[in-house]
């Protein structure tokens, strides 16, 4: 496991701008306002990164399972919870419960203890 997670790392450290397209096609992650949802990370193997042109942003392609169907859940790198969820995974912690505030410009995720 440890060898597993040596990446998350560099990952917090850098939050690198690298970029690609291949991963696997999951339905998208939905977050509902004031909803919390309960997901599971996997920390397997890196995030996959996608360059979104149209909003000038790099996504994180995080694969997750909520409600045991396993999801993709797209997270701009810059969100500051791309950031808590990387320093999470190096301390093994997997399993996560989210809420979300606000949408479309306004929206903001929060992790809830």
């Amino acid at each position: 496991m440890e060898q597993q997670n040596n990446w998350l790392d560099a990952e917090c450290n850098e939050l690198s701008q690298n970029t690609t397209t291949q991963f696997e096609k999951l339905p998208s992650l939905k977050l509902l306002p004031n909803k919390i949802t309960e997901i599971e990370v996997d920390f397997t193997l890196p995030f996959e990164k996608w360059n979104d042109s149209i909003h000038k942003s790099v996504k994180a392609i995080i694969p997750v399972t909520s409600n045991g169907v396993k999801m993709n859940f797209w997270l701009n790198v810059k969100n500051p919870l791309y950031g808590q969820i990387c320093n999470a995974g190096k301390n093994k912690q997997t399993k996560f419960k989210i809420i979300q505030t606000g949408t479309a410009q306004d929206t903001k995720y929060n992790l809830v203890d």
